[in-house]
């Protein structure tokens, strides 16, 4: 579904903000290694995406609702849990390009930079592959905490018009960003809508990304499915860049 789009690359949400792990972590208990489908999620996924030719990069939270890990508290274990399960991610999967970050310094509920650097995980993640872009949603205001400037745009961050890269945008063609059980009868947002926007980001050098979100079932329902086969039939990529443009950010 994601090539029927045109997708040239994909994130899995390898664990929310619940807390909840699609692979069998060494950290936690509360991980696939303990459902009654043990199946590696994170594994099934990035081979999946990879066959495709499409890059495979995953995201975590680091607010973690189950461990209590938050805004009010991060203590030296919680931190050791997160550093961990990233080292797992990055250590036991082969090369992942990207690691999108979430729940980090929000006010509704994340850790804090003060609490959690962002120096330390920044400097985890490029031991662990010097090549990976650790991209920490919310950031908005530059490089200081991330290597991709990134808008949600889903829940209102819009990309300001005299941003030249690099950026992301991330948005949803349903209601939220996971299943909900109304959303196969309930129309989803048009391709028409999702190509407008990229007309508007690729010029500035922004990604789009776009929400595919699997039932109880581990299926995405035809609406969904048939709006991203759609966007495929009018979409085109943009031209490679022969060098990095005027205002192109640089940490």
């Amino acid at each position: 579904m994601a090539k029927s789009a045109g997708c040239q690359f994909a994130a899995l949400t390898s664990k929310h903000h619940e807390g909840f792990d699609l692979w069998p972590s060494d950290y936690t208990d509360h991980c696939v290694k303990n459902a009654t489908n043990k199946t590696d999620v994170v594994a099934a996924y990035l081979d999946a995406f990879r066959s495709e030719g499409i890059v495979a990069g995953l995201y975590f939270s680091v607010l973690d609702l189950t461990a209590q890990t938050g805004h009010r508290s991060c203590t030296t274990a919680q931190k050791e849990k997160i550093f961990g399960q990233v080292t797992e991610l990055l250590t036991n999967y082969g090369e992942i390009p990207f690691l999108i970050v979430d729940g980090w310094n929000a006010p509704w509920g994340g850790p804090s930079y003060e609490m959690l650097p962002f120096e330390e995980l920044d400097r985890l993640v490029k031991s662990l592959q010097p090549d990976c872009m650790l991209m920490n949603i919310g950031c908005q205001e530059g490089l200081s905490g991330t290597d991709v400037v990134f808008y949600e745009n889903a829940a209102g961050q819009e990309v300001n018009h005299s941003f030249n890269g690099p950026g992301i945008s991330c948005n949803k063609l349903t209601k939220t960003w996971f299943w909900r059980d109304e959303d196969p009868t309930t129309p989803v947002t048009n391709a028409e809508w999702a190509l407008s926007k990229m007309k508007d980001y690729f010029p500035q050098n922004v990604n789009f990304m776009l929400n595919l979100s699997p039932s109880t079932t581990g299926l995405v329902d035809e609406n969904l499915a048939q709006e991203f086969a759609r966007i495929g039939k009018t979409f085109q990529m943009p031209a490679p860049l022969d060098e990095l443009p005027a205002g192109w950010l640089k940490r």
